[in-house]
């Protein structure tokens, strides 16, 4: 671990799932009508994101766009809306849509009763095909998702699942309002196995509060005994000052930074390796013969809003409050609040908030961050952005050689700082917009 390359490099900085970062979208360039247009331009599978925002308690830990309730009588009205939302979307696409990918984030999809969600993926599914290779996947939480829920997504093609474990040190877990001992997330993770799932993750989180080395290891061991197919293991993003964002359960000095947080990545990402893992991309790790690592190796690897996926398909419809499209030459975001989208489906309109429509510029160097983030390299043929990727030459973070930019075993830790060392859209707003990079 390199302490003065982490000093320097520690600033705040985009995560990139996508290009141009949404605070630099640009409303000038978009419109709803314009939007709409785009949609229909669209060809090829689709990859189908459903925003499910509703939680039972509030996680301080929590970024996300979220609701805190324990109403269900939502769940309801909720489905009515993504329906009807994506009843829309279909009259705008030139094709029958074939899936790539589908997708259920939140918030907490398990949330929703087993009912809710079957009614939900039969009204989904009833005019749709499935692509070669697609993949199905739900984030599940290991407090309340049941073996019907499990049984019931299954039925409708699901075959993947992501458990949100983040720790179980129990001083960690009381901090962050998430309390699951392991027993909980060993009973449903062998549920999903014994249900058919073939791909089964665990997400854990380095960086939280009170998080020291000998805890991280010790729940790297107890995720690893558990043999998940996939592991995420990210950066805490400490945002407190995004409104809403429940991240005020613990002092700033509770929370390891710099040269201390790494070291808590490192060390498990060592353990990790030990046991057979290999990181794909940014923060991610897979067994050898998981579809993720496959794709890294085989060079198809692609980031996008959902993270990192298997299928690079360039349409991605989303659908619920704050939910995010990619048509590929344009972006638009939805309604955040639920009141709002509800509204606007409600009035038969597509509840988009703000967007952006990409220049060739942007689609460019959009390339570029890709192949960097997925592949960590890539051609320039600028030499505007080759001088600005020279200091981080010269510190062993890239090798350019003849307009082609590789990022070293030494430079995968700051990768995102590679990306923001290119990027023409990065401009100092004199607000805090991202989380720090290491």
């Amino acid at each position: 671990m390199d302490i003065d390359l982490i000093r320097k490099y520690n600033v705040a900085g985009p995560r990139y799932t996508s290009y141009p970062t949404v605070p630099a979208w640009e409303p000038a360039t978009y419109s709803p009508e314009k939007w709409r247009l785009a949609v229909t331009q669209c060809h090829g599978p689709v990859s189908l994101y459903l925003h499910l925002p509703y939680c039972e308690s509030l996680c301080t830990f929590c970024g996300c766009h979220k609701r805190i309730t324990r109403n269900h009588q939502v769940e309801t009205p909720y489905i009515d809306a993504l329906l009807n939302e994506w009843t829309m979307y279909r009259s705008l696409l030139p094709d029958a849509p074939a899936l790539s990918d589908l997708h259920l984030g939140g918030g907490t999809p398990s949330f929703f009763s087993p009912e809710n969600l079957n009614r939900l993926m039969e009204g989904l599914l009833r005019h749709t095909s499935r692509s070669p290779g697609s993949e199905f996947s739900f984030e599940g939480h290991p407090g309340n998702t049941t073996a019907e829920h499990l049984h019931t997504l299954y039925d409708h093609g699901f075959r993947r699942v992501s458990f949100g474990v983040q720790d179980y040190d129990e001083r960690v877990q009381k901090a962050i309002h998430r309390i699951q001992p392991f027993e909980q997330v060993r009973a449903v993770t062998e549920a999903a196995r014994a249900a058919g799932y073939t791909s089964v993750s665990h997400d854990l989180v380095f960086g939280l509060p009170f998080q020291q080395r000998g805890g991280v290891l010790d729940t790297m061991r107890k995720t690893i005994s558990l043999r998940p197919d996939r592991i995420a293991f990210y950066s805490y993003a400490h945002v407190p000052w995004i409104k809403g964002n429940g991240q005020r359960g613990f002092r700033d000095e509770d929370i390891p930074t710099g040269e201390a947080k790494r070291e808590l990545y490192e060390a498990g990402r060592e353990l990790l390796e030990a046991a057979g893992y290999r990181e794909v991309g940014m923060d991610h790790f897979a067994l050898p013969g998981d579809p993720l690592f496959r794709a890294m190796e085989e060079g198809t690897l692609h980031r996008n809003f959902m993270g990192y996926t298997t299928a690079p398909s360039p349409t991605l419809i989303g659908l619920g409050a704050s939910a995010i499209s990619d048509s590929w030459t344009a972006y638009s975001q939805n309604e955040k609040e639920v009141e709002a989208y509800l509204a606007a489906v409600g009035q038969g309109e597509l509840p988009v908030l703000k967007g952006h429509f990409l220049s060739d510029e942007d689609l460019r160097f959009r390339r570029r961050i890709l192949d960097l983030m997925c592949r960590f390299g890539t051609e320039l043929e600028d030499e505007e952005s080759l001088a600005k990727l020279r200091p981080l030459e010269e510190d062993g973070l890239v090798v350019c050689d003849d307009r082609t930019v590789r990022v070293t075993d030494r430079g995968r830790p700051f990768v995102r700082n590679v990306c923001m060392a290119i990027d023409r859209r990065l401009a100092d707003t004199g607000q805090k917009l991202y989380s720090a990079t290491i």
